[in-house]
C-alpha cells in the first residue's frame, strides 16, 4: 500500500461509505489529469469497493490504483478503449447482470469527453441498467476556471475536442470556429500543437489561452492572440511538450474577424499576398501587420511577395 495515500483511503471510507451504492450499476469515474492529489474521497471509495473496473488502459489503471493503495487483481480489470468499446460494453453489461458493482474511468479526466465511455454508457443504458456519475477533473473546465471569461462576454461555452488531423480539413474547422461568438474549448496532443497554432492564426487578434500540463509540475498557463500563438510556441522549445487544451475566447462585440478572413481570403484567390493585404486593410481598417500573420498562414507568401 502507498503510504502516501493511506489517510486519504481512510477519510474516504468515513465521507463515502454513508451513501448507498447500489449493485448492479455502472459507476462513471472521472480521474485526475495529471495531479493525483486530485482523486476525490467518494472516487477512492468506489475504486475499491467495485467488483470491477472497465478502464481504458488496463496497465495505466492498475498503477493508479497501486498509488491509491487500492488493490485489484488484473483479472478484475476490463479493458474497454476507443477500438473495442462497443464489444467490451457486452461483457460490463454481463457483470452488471450478475449485480456487481462496475467502475469505469478513462486515462485522465472525465471519461466521455474526448475519451472512450460515451458508448459504454449508451449501451448500459439501453439495456435499462443504472449509472452513477462521480465528478471530478476535467482539463475542460480546469482551464475556463483561469481563462478570464467575463460577464460582458458572450454567455456559455462550445466544446470541441481536437481538431482534424488532415490540414484543409483542420482550416475548414478553424473558419467555422471564427463565426463562433462564444467561448471555444479545444484539445490537442504536443505532436500536433505547432499544425493547430498556424491554423488559428486566421483568427487574428481574438484571444486564446493555453493550457499546458494542467495541474502537473510544469503546468503553463498564457493567453495570446491568435495571430500571436505560432511565435510563443517558437520562443521556448519547452512549450511544444505535455498535453494541451485551449480556450479560444468569446468573439469581441465590435469584432469583424469573420468577414475581414473572408474578404482577405478571396482577395488571394486572385492578388499577390501583399496586394491582397493592402486592399483588404483598406477595405476593413484592419491593422496591416495583424492582417499580413493571417495571410501567411492562409496562402504561403512566394519568393516575390
Amino acid at each position: 500500500m502507498s503510504a502516501l495515500f493511506t489517510s486519504a483511503l481512510a477519510a474516504s471510507a468515513q465521507a463515502a461509505s454513508v451513501q448507498h451504492y447500489p449493485q448492479g450499476t455502472l459507476y462513471v469515474i472521472a480521474t485526475p489529469i495529471g495531479n493525483l492529489a486530485d482523486i476525490s474521497l467518494r472516487a477512492l471509495h468506489v475504486l475499491g469497493l467495485v467488483d470491477a473496473i472497465a478502464c481504458e488502459d488496463t496497465r495505466h489503471t492498475q498503477s493508479m490504483l497501486r498509488a491509491y493503495g487500492i488493490d485489484k487483481s488484473a483479472g478484475r480489470l476490463i479493458a474497454v478503449h476507443q477500438h473495442n468499446e462497443s464489444q467490451a460494453a457486452h461483457t460490463v453489461i454481463d457483470h452488471l447482470r450478475q449485480g456487481q458493482r462496475v467502475a469505469y474511468v478513462s486515462d485522465a479526466g472525465t471519461p466521455g469527453i474526448s475519451d472512450p465511455g460515451a458508448r459504454l454508457v449508451a449501451a448500459v443504458h439501453q439495456q435499462g441498467l443504472r449509472t452513477v456519475p462521480l465528478p471530478g477533473p476535467s482539463s475542460v473546465t480546469t482551464l475556463l476556471s483561469v481563462a478570464g471569461l467575463t460577464e460582458d462576454q458572450p454567455t456559455g461555452f462550445v466544446f470541441s475536442g481536437f481538431l482534424p488531423t488532415k490540414a484543409a480539413e483542420r482550416d475548414q474547422a478553424v473558419l467555422a470556429l471564427a463565426a463562433e461568438v462564444r467561448a471555444v474549448v479545444l484539445l490537442e496532443a504536443p505532436h500536433r500543437i505547432e499544425a493547430t497554432a498556424q491554423a488559428l492564426v486566421p483568427l487574428g487578434s481574438r484571444a486564446v489561452t493555453v493550457g499546458r500540463e494542467l495541474t502537473k509540475q510544469f503546468e503553463e498557463v498564457a493567453t495570446v492572440s491568435a495571430a500571436d500563438l505560432p511565435r510563443w510556441f517558437a520562443a521556448d522549445a519547452n512549450r511544444l511538450r505535455g498535453e494541451f487544451a485551449l480556450v479560444l475566447h468569446p468573439m469581441p462585440a465590435t469584432t469583424k474577424a469573420p468577414q475581414d478572413t473572408r474578404i482577405l481570403k478571396l482577395l488571394l484567390e486572385q492578388l499577390p499576398l501583399k496586394t491582397a493585404v493592402k486592399l483588404t486593410a483598406e477595405i476593413t481598417g484592419e491593422p496591416r501587420n495583424a492582417l499580413y500573420q493571417i495571410a501567411l498562414a492562409l496562402k504561403p507568401a512566394r519568393a516575390d511577395e
